[in-house]
């Protein structure tokens, strides 16, 4: 197939990138290589993706409407995954307008692409955020979601709305995905993982915030690039049996879906610590924090509903995810 990845200098983009290349497919990458992180790691991502025949890349904003449409005329692609946005949730209180113009904007005109230039499949990246306020665990697909804690929260909660009205009004097939703390090799350098181990490494203090206390289902990368190969593979179709007396928002009469994508085994924060530490050879001192403005206490996907209709479930342990993303911080890093 013709895959448009955007994000396709990110994490996950452009770790989904090289599987689709690896399996046969075409991969036009859609990035525009901000500097909210280090640009030359994004563009160490690429030189992997770069050495195959059948991946282009495009340096491109998603709010750049004309560029966005433009593309999409020359390049008809049969499917789209849309991982870029303006990531992480403390840079959200600091800087809002990034949100609105990356993951609203610019995910308005990646639908009326869709729609104005038929594909087959959208699949588009949620995240556990939108669970917000949230108590009960594990969170389920069919809980509401009307709480954010974060306008990062917030913008991932109206893409799956906006995405639910165009599979209603121009049947475009979406499928949402929630992915819950992903981790491993290649990864972001704002996540915890990534400066926890360069601050180790240097013999510098950590913060931990919630005094480590609090919970995440950490979710390693070649797990998550599984799981949205099988739901791209997959397009979502319309349920004409839906009954919306159930309240059910993970599906519709539409053909739109919303999964959740994580371990299930949630990993207290000290423990995913202690794992680094182990890892490394060296152990850590700790600045312990209260809790940081806009994070979620605890989170806890629920995956049944990937494992019914995919049969699929992540389930890489933290012990082997952490050794394989310090093997390649090392060799990266030549530390």
């Amino acid at each position: 197939m013709k895959i448009l990845v955007t994000g396709s200098a990110g994490f996950i983009g452009n770790a989904l990138s090289l599987r689709l290349l690896q399996r046969g497919d075409e991969v036009i990458g859609v990035d525009n290589l901000n500097d909210y992180y280090s640009p030359s790691l994004k563009q160490a991502r690429l030189a992997r993706t770069e050495k195959y025949p059948a991946f282009q890349q495009h340096q491109i904003a998603l709010e750049d409407r004309d560029a966005i449409n433009q593309l999409f005329q020359q390049q008809r692609p049969d499917r789209v995954v849309n991982l870029a946005a303006q990531a992480g949730v403390r840079y959200s209180i600091e800087n809002p307008h990034a949100y609105i113009d990356s993951n609203i904007v610019g995910f308005m005109n990646i639908l009326e692409a869709c729609r104005n230039y038929p594909v087959q499949h959208l699949v588009f990246a949620s995240s556990s955020s939108v669970y917000g306020g949230n108590s009960k665990l594990p969170f389920s697909v069919n809980d509401t979601v009307d709480h954010p804690l974060s306008l990062y929260a917030a913008s991932k909660k109206s893409n799956e709305l906006m995405a639910h009205t165009y599979a209603h009004l121009f049947q475009v097939a979406c499928t949402g995905l929630r992915f819950f703390t992903v981790y491993g090799p290649w990864g972001r350098p704002d996540m915890a993982l990534f400066k926890f181990t360069q601050k180790i490494l240097a013999g510098e203090a950590i913060d931990v915030y919630n005094y480590g206390k609090h919970q995440r289902d950490f979710t390693y990368i070649d797990d998550i690039v599984e799981g949205v190969m099988r739901v791209l593979d997959q397009a979502a179709e319309a349920n004409p049996n839906y009954n919306a007396a159930l309240a059910e928002p993970s599906r519709s009469h539409a053909p739109y879906r919303i999964y959740n994508i994580g371990n299930q085994q949630p990993t207290e924060l000290i423990r995913y610590i202690e794992v680094l530490e182990d890892c490394l050879g060296q152990k850590s001192e700790r600045n312990l924090l209260p809790m940081q403005p806009g994070d979620v206490l605890d989170t806890h996907a629920d995956v049944e509903d990937l494992v019914t209709d995919f049969a699929y479930k992540p389930d890489t342990p933290i012990e082997l995810g952490i050794e394989n993303f310090v093997r390649w911080y090392r060799e990266y890093y030549q530390t």
